[in-house]
C-alpha cells in the first residue's frame, strides 16, 4: 500500500507580509497530481492544516477545494488537527465528510477508532492522533502527569490495545502532531513546551508500522518507521536550506517499509540569508544568484549606511528583512532587544526579568516553579479558548 505523507500546510499564512495563498494553491495542485500520477492509495495530513484557529476566508475556500479534489479522486484521506488548528472548527461535519472518503480526526477521544483500508495483503488500520494539549486531556487519558510524553503514551496505549483486537497481521499507521526527540526545529513552529519538557521519545510509537508526524517544518527521518514530512513551503528564513518535500511511503505485506521516497514540492521563490557590509553585498558577483530570491540581509557596517533598504532593493528587489550587526560591537551593550531574546524560551526570559528587577542573582527553585505553572496555565487557557470559540 502506497501512501503520501504531508503536514503543516498552514493555509492562510504569510511570509514576512508576502501573501502565500497562491503558492499554497500551487502546492495543492501538485499534491492532487502526485496522488493521481503515482497511484497513491491513501493521503495522510499530520496536522496544522490552517495557520490559526480562525483562518481567513480565502484559506477556508482553498481547503474546501482541496477536499473536493481529493474526494473526486476516490483516494482515502486521513487528516488530524495540529496545535495551530481549532480542533472543534476543523472537525465540524467530520461524519458527513467521512462518507466522501475524507476522514478528519480532531477529537482525542476517537484516537483509537481507526480508518481501516485493505489491499491484497489484508487490512491496514490508520489511527489519527490529533495534537494533545496535556493540561486539557490528562484526566481524559488517565495520564500520570501533565506532559506531552505522558498523554501521548496514554493515547498510544489505547491505540495498541485496539490493534491487539484486530485480525492477526493487521498493519498499522499512526498520524501524530508532536515534537519527537531527535527532530530539528526551525523558527516558524509555535512552541508547544509544557512542564519544561517538549520532546517525546520516538519509542512512544513502538508497536505500529509507521508514524506519520507533523509539527516540525523540516522533512526528516527520526527512524525508518518514524518520519516528519515537513511543511510544503518555507515559512521562515531559518528554512532557507530546507528541501521541501512529501514522503511517498510503501508499506509491505508484513508491515515493513518497502520504500520511502521524497517528492519535491513547488518552490515559489528561493530564500537567501546575506550578511556583510552594504557595498560588498551590492557589488559581490557571487550574490547574483540571489537577485530574484526573498532576501534576509544583515549589515555589518560599523556605521549604519544611509537609506540601506532602498539601496539593497535596487539589486535585490525581494528583500524582506533588514538587520544590523555592526563589526566590533560589544555584545553586552550592542545587541538589539530582538537579538537578545532570540532562541530563549518564555521561561528563561521571565527568570532573567526576576533577576533584573531585584538587581542581581537568579530566580530560585520556588520562583521557577511558580513561573512555569503560570505559563502552563496560560497556555492551557489559550488552547481551551481556541477550541471553544
Amino acid at each position: 500500500m502506497k501512501f503520501l505523507h504531508t503536514s503543516d500546510w498552514h493555509l492562510g499564512r504569510a511570509f514576512h507580509r508576502v501573501n502565500l495563498l497562491g503558492a499554497q494553491a500551487v502546492f495543492i495542485d501538485h499534491l492532487v497530481e502526485t496522488v493521481r500520477e503515482r497511484e497513491v492509495d491513501a493521503v495522510l495530513v499530520a496536522g496544522d492544516i490552517y495557520d490559526r484557529a480562525v483562518p481567513p476566508l480565502p484559506a477556508v475556500e482553498l481547503y474546501d477545494r482541496a477536499l473536493h479534489r481529493l474526494a473526486d479522486l476516490g483516494v482515502p484521506t486521513v487528516m488530524i488537527s495540529g496545535n495551530h488548528d481549532s480542533a472543534r472548527r476543523l472537525g465540524v461535519g467530520a461524519g458527513l465528510i467521512g462518507r466522501a472518503g475524507i476522514h478528519l480526526r480532531t477529537d482525542p477521544a476517537s484516537c483509537a477508532d481507526p480508518v481501516v483500508l485493505a489491499d491484497v495483503h489484508g487490512d491496514v488500520a490508520l489511527y489519527g492522533l490529533p495534537y494533545l494539549e496535556p493540561a486539557l486531556v490528562k484526566d481524559q487519558f488517565g495520564a500520570e502527569k501533565v506532559s506531552h510524553e505522558a498523554v501521548l503514551g496514554a493515547a498510544m496505549d489505547r491505540i495498541r490495545a485496539d490493534l491487539a483486537t484486530r485480525a492477526p497481521g493487521t498493519r498499522s499507521i499512526v498520524l501524530a502532531h508532536a515534537f519527537v526527540t531527535g527532530g530539528q526545529a526551525s523558527d516558524s513552529e509555535r512552541d508547544i513546551t509544557v512542564g519544561g519538557v517538549e520532546a517525546v521519545p520516538a519509542s512512544v510509537f513502538d508497536g505500529v508500522d509507521y508514524a506519520a508526524l507533523g509539527h516540525l517544518h523540516g522533512s526528516q527521518t527520526i527512524g525508518e518507521r518514524v518520519r516528519y514530512s515537513g511543511s510544503p513551503l518555507a515559512y521562515s528564513f531559518s528554512e532557507a536550506d530546507h528541501r521541501k518535500t512529501m514522503w511517498l511511503v510503501e508499506l509491505g505485506a508484513q508491515g515493513e517499509i518497502a520504500g520511502a521516497e521524497r517528492i519535491d514540492t513547488p518552490v515559489p521563490r528561493t530564500l537567501a540569508r546575506l550578511r556583510g557590509r552594504l557595498e560588498d553585498l551590492l557589488q559581490d558577483p557571487a550574490h547574483q544568484v540571489h537577485e530574484d530570491a526573498w532576501v534576509e540581509a544583515t549589515l555589518t557596517d560599523p556605521v549604519r549606511p544611509d537609506d540601506p533598504m532602498a539601496r539593497l532593493a535596487a539589486r535585490f528587489p525581494h528583500t524582506l528583512t533588514l538587520a544590523f550587526d555592526p563589526e566590533g560591537r560589544r555584545e553586552e551593550t550592542g545587541a538589539s532587544y530582538a537579538q537578545r531574546l532570540k532562541g530563549r524560551s518564555d521561561q528563561e526570559i521571565a527568570e532573567d526579568f526576576v533577576a533584573h528587577v531585584r538587581g542581581g542573582g537568579h530566580a530560585d527553585e520556588a520562583e521557577r516553579a511558580v513561573l512555569q505553572g503560570a505559563f502552563d496555565d496560560v497556555r492551557a487557557d489559550d488552547s481551551h479558548r481556541e477550541t471553544h470559540r
